[in-house]
């Protein structure tokens, strides 16, 4: 190791210590002779002073040309702070580096903007320079907190006896709902592979071949209008289970929601959470995600959302399309007037909501294929395109498919909900902008003729791209 500490670690305890910190240079501060940075890591801040008499000349000289950002490793003394001057916002504010030793590891040129919090900087700005937005202490907290949420998603489900298992990212397209972003096939010329909307015909398979409980933190992608809570790339936390029903899965999510709230934000929470009909909550909120937060009085309102729908009627295009997604079973007792008045089927689905925004979704599956068939029917797929999109589902019904359940948890929003952000956005490493571009890297971008052809792809020349 370059180091011997973080700069977060020491305090008076380590007085007398000769030590060695690496890291950025915060702060400089010329007082007389007296050269003070402050040099910070990940884990905190620690003042360092060169002193003449302290340390070699070349050193002392070398000091001086320090600026905000440099990457320097530093050997000194661990000494107590002159009296007045401790700072007690800092955990190593009781003491400070005598400096024997510099070496700079890397210069940086003036950064376009300072690193710290509470800035007036544009978010374009910001999203260009992530790598330096990424040092700001209260943006690098939302991603320390992103990590305390999966450690803690991944004990708790593992204690379930769950299966962590990855499905794949290049597969078949099957739109139903939001647009898929396609992906050209180079050895299958026209032909192209979809990136996944959701894993939800990969978890079903896998319910098939007797996994029993499997969970996934899941990259998911849809090529839709952006909003503060949507983005083009997101993730989630997707499980499903065989052999269960509604209150199954309920019970499930509300203990790992109890234990995110009390490991991460130390707040304990009442289960189980209120159920509310959508027919009420559309008539008494004018809403399915209804914010409870006076009426409960708890800073998080949670509340399931149960009695969706089933199906509804899409009036541009004069048909049955589904309210959630077609894999959505019926109420048992709606069966029968599936076909008759599908507007009467209520679903056996639910929303998990939280403060006027749905975090989870999830559904009783259809796990008998002639019932699957008779909802693709509804919504306007027949047997022959049935087949072709959704064949591999459908024969796998074929073979022993057991009842299975699911939910899907956005960890995005959950996390911008758990660190008070307003943005999704604030909780990504690399987010895209509200017109999906990444002003880090310029993305999406033109290719060139070769990659194009390699593809068997063509670019058509608009007015628009000309004028460009």
């Amino acid at each position: 190791m370059l180091r011997t500490h973080t700069c977060g670690e020491l305090n008076d305890n380590d007085i007398g210590r000769d030590v060695t910190l690496c890291g950025w240079v915060a702060a400089r501060r010329d007082h007389g002779k007296l050269i003070f940075i402050d040099i910070r890591d990940r884990c905190g801040i620690t003042q360092v002073v060169f002193i003449p008499k302290e340390c070699p000349a070349d050193i002392y000289k070398e000091a001086g040309h320090l600026r905000n950002e440099f990457v320097i490793k530093v050997k000194g003394l661990v000494n107590r702070r002159p009296e007045g001057t401790l700072n007690l916002k800092l955990t190593t504010g009781a003491i400070e580096i005598t400096a024997r030793q510099l070496e700079i590891l890397n210069p940086s040129i003036t950064p376009p903007f300072e690193i710290g919090d509470n800035l007036d900087i544009s978010e374009e700005m910001r999203l260009k320079y992530r790598y330096l937005d990424l040092r700001r202490k209260k943006i690098f907290n939302n991603f320390i907190l992103r990590h305390e949420l999966y450690k803690t998603i991944r004990q708790f489900l593992d204690k379930e006896g769950f299966i962590e298992s990855e499905t794949p990212i290049l597969t078949k397209s099957t739109p139903e709902g939001a647009r898929d972003y396609l992906v050209p096939s180079r050895l299958n010329p026209g032909h192209f592979y979809a990136l996944p909307q959701s894993p939800q015909l990969f978890k079903q398979i896998l319910m098939v071949a007797g996994i029993e409980r499997y969970y996934q933190i899941a990259k998911c992608f849809r090529d839709e209008d952006l909003r503060a809570d949507r983005q083009p790339e997101f993730t989630q936390l997707d499980l499903e289970m065989s052999f269960v029903n509604e209150e199954d899965i309920f019970s499930l999510t509300e203990q790992l929601v109890r234990l995110i709230l009390k490991e991460i934000k130390n707040i304990e929470i009442k289960i189980p959470f209120p159920r509310m009909a959508y027919d009420e909550a559309q008539k008494k909120c004018g809403s399915d995600k209804p914010d409870l937060r006076e009426e409960l009085n708890s800073d998080f309102a949670f509340v399931w959302i149960v009695g969706f729908p089933l199906f509804k009627y899409n009036e541009e295009e004069k048909r049955w399309e589904s309210e959630h997604h077609p894999f959505t079973a019926p109420c048992e007792a709606d069966r029968d007037i599936l076909e008759k008045t599908p507007d009467k089927v209520k679903a056996r689905s639910y929303d998990l909501v939280v403060n006027g925004m749905e975090i989870g979704s999830g559904s009783i599956r259809i796990h008998n294929q002639e019932l699957q068939e008779r909802i693709f029917k509804i919504i306007g797929i027949n047997k022959t395109e049935a087949r072709k999109r959704f064949g591999f589902l459908l024969e796998a019904f074929q073979y022993g498919a057991p009842p299975h359940a699911g939910i899907a948890i956005g960890l995005d929003r959950l996390l911008a909900i758990l660190a008070g952000e307003t943005t999704i956005r604030e909780m990504i490493a690399f987010p895209k902008t509200s017109a999906g571009f990444c002003p880090l890297t310029g993305a999406p971008s033109e290719v060139d003729e070769k990659q194009l052809k390699e593809l068997s792809l063509m670019v058509k020349k608009t007015k628009e791209r000309r004028k460009k």
